[in-house]
């Protein structure tokens, strides 16, 4: 039986590492600040936001929400980031996606302050990333970097393979990988022969948004999966094919209306994998964890 990654331990060890630094930003001048935009409605953002909020008063952080209607122009959006980037208490400005949809994304995660975008987004800071600088990472895999070193997996000299090639998680993910010596393959939706490139991972790392897709065929015996995707299943006959007819997760199904499973089978990599991270409870507590890092460290940097 394969080993669990506990994202949830080690977002706790991260976070208790935090402490004493916003105790330390305190004592010279002020808590670190976090401003979290969230334009319209939309129910698992709201989810995500609420967490954002609660990690920072945990800590003992300053943390502020913004909620611009679902009907917010672009022009409207820019305005509130650049007062968010005139701010002296803000550190880190987090604009939530997805943004409603005549808003144009692009022009809105630019407008946000390289020194204060803590989400690792603007080019600037992706630029420092390809070129291994310092700087803020994207928060989803650097947390997923973190998981792997606090277990002791080693990654130089392995063969990674990263299933997806978003801006957010695929490509950053590929070269926090390279910088750590991995040989690194980057698959999409155009990848021939998929599983049999993904059994060819020491080290696989699936980030596509398709439930349940990463089946025993798509693993090599003894590899490390990390699986990044969060997907609520609400339909009864897909979660009936994932868990089993007489399944407690199936069960569990009927008594709430749904389930939130990863994009990698979960019955599955339990068989053919070392290790994995479970979905819930894996990489996406390291996702908030993170970002608190980013926050505290642009405020560190802001005040030298």
């Amino acid at each position: 039986m394969a080993d669990i990654l506990d994202g949830k331990r080690i977002r706790d060890e991260i976070l208790r590492e935090c402490a004493p630094r916003v105790e330390a930003l305190k004592a010279h001048k002020r808590a670190p600040g976090l401003a979290v935009v969230l334009a319209g409605n939309h129910a698992a953002s709201e989810i995500y936001v609420r967490n954002k909020v609660k990690a920072c008063a945990e800590l003992g952080m300053y943390s502020e929400k913004l909620t611009p209607p679902e009907s917010v122009t672009t022009a409207e959006m820019l305005e509130i980031v650049d007062r968010l980037n005139a701010r002296e208490d803000i550190d880190g400005v987090l604009v939530q996606l997805p943004l409603p949809k005549q808003v144009d994304t692009q022009q809105v995660l630019l407008r946000v302050a390289a020194e204060k975008d803590v989400d690792g987004f603007h080019p600037l800071n992706l630029g420092y990333l390809m070129t291994n600088r310092p700087g803020p990472r994207p928060c989803t895999p650097s947390g997923v970097m973190q998981l792997l070193k606090r277990y002791g997996i080693a990654v130089a000299g392995r063969n990674a393979v990263v299933v997806g090639r978003s801006d957010i998680v695929g490509k950053p993910m590929a070269m926090l990988l390279l910088h750590e010596n991995a040989t690194v393959t980057i698959c999409h939706s155009r990848t021939a022969d998929l599983a049999a490139v993904c059994r060819t991972a020491d080290i696989l790392i699936v980030a596509m948004g398709r439930p349940a897709f990463i089946t025993e065929d798509f693993i090599k015996p003894g590899a490390v999966v990390v699986d990044v995707g969060i997907n609520r299943v609400t339909d009864r006959t897909v979660a009936e094919r994932i868990f089993g007819p007489s399944s407690a997760e199936l069960a569990s199904f009927d008594q709430k209306g749904g389930l939130v499973v990863g994009d990698v089978h979960p019955l599955h990599v339990r068989e053919k994998a070392s290790a994995y991270t479970p979905v819930p409870g894996g990489v996406g507590p390291l996702t908030i964890a993170m970002l608190m890092v980013n926050t505290i460290e642009a405020a560190e940097r802001r005040l030298r």
